[in-house]
């Protein structure tokens, strides 16, 4: 893929235009990209929706769960994605931004079938991680990302900070605490600025924490100690881990798995989910 004249080319893209839109980015903007989920039912849904003039609300694109692509808004205009919105010292963020939707359920409900969306479609238990959201204190269930919706959005944060002056990549849970929880701990955003950001480009802006992929477990203790050595006689390095907790999981030995989330150590296996 590739930007030209402000939009994404590539295969499995298509410009869709939405009337929902602003002026044109100030110069030096936009310099921040914005991760959003749809909660909507499919590509399709989401995109009429965002080109409807009564939702008020748009995107410059939309990813689908193959990875197929939608683009609504040149990248050089203020979409409609942020609300009310801030971050550090800015209040707006739509008008400093570039806003990512990617087709997902977002947070779902148990029920006896399975597990539920907003909109009452079920979902089977392979398309479901049980997580604690970064603004919250307990684990709730949430809707799966594709494999490739997750290397699609790395692909257009990189293609975009080649064109544009991006040196931040934050989720809408971020710039409206409270008020929205996309993308969710399902999606892996810190590991995504990390490789786009600090990796690529070496801009300073450090993971906050560790979200959930297919290397990772969920503590399911209500306290669990991490340690320096695969041993119940070894030192904690750190505080107790709460339930919930999302762990990168680097190795296993003899019942114990190392882990990673800001620190490194070793935990019991039978008290982490995978």
């Amino acid at each position: 893929m590739d930007v030209r004249k402000h939009k994404l080319e590539g295969d499995k893209i298509t410009f869709q235009q939405s009337p929902n839109h602003s002026g044109k980015f100030s110069e030096g903007l936009p310099d921040t990209i914005v991760i959003h989920y749809t909660a909507g039912a499919s590509l399709e849904s989401s995109v009429k929706t965002l080109c409807d003039p009564r939702s008020k609300a748009s995107a410059h694109l939309v990813v689908g769960k193959d990875g197929s692509m939608v683009q609504l808004v040149p990248f050089n205009t203020i979409a409609w994605h942020a609300g009310k919105s801030s971050y550090k010292s800015r209040i707006g963020l739509n008008q400093y931004s570039i806003g990512i939707e990617i087709d997902n359920a977002g947070r779902l409900t148990k029920s006896v079938k399975g597990y539920t969306s907003w909109f009452g479609r079920e979902y089977p238990e392979a398309e479901v991680i049980e997580a604690v959201h970064r603004n919250e204190k307990t684990p709730d269930f949430w809707h799966r990302y594709t494999e490739d919706q997750i290397q699609v959005a790395q692909e257009i944060c990189s293609e975009l900070i080649e064109s544009y002056p991006i040196s931040t990549i934050v989720g809408h849970e971020e710039i409206s605490p409270g008020r929205k929880s996309d993308p969710g701990p399902a999606f892996p955003l810190d590991k995504l600025r990390e490789r786009v950001l600090i990796r690529e480009r070496g801009v300073d802006q450090e993971p906050v924490t560790t979200a959930a992929t297919d290397q990772a477990g969920m503590v399911t203790a209500n306290k669990l100690n991490i340690r320096s050595a695969p041993s119940l006689n070894a030192e904690t390095v750190a505080s107790p881990l709460p339930r919930g907790t999302i762990l990168d999981i680097m190795e296993e030995s003899q019942g114990w798995y190392q882990v990673e989330l800001k620190i490194k150590g070793w935990v019991k296996a039978e008290y982490v989910k995978r």
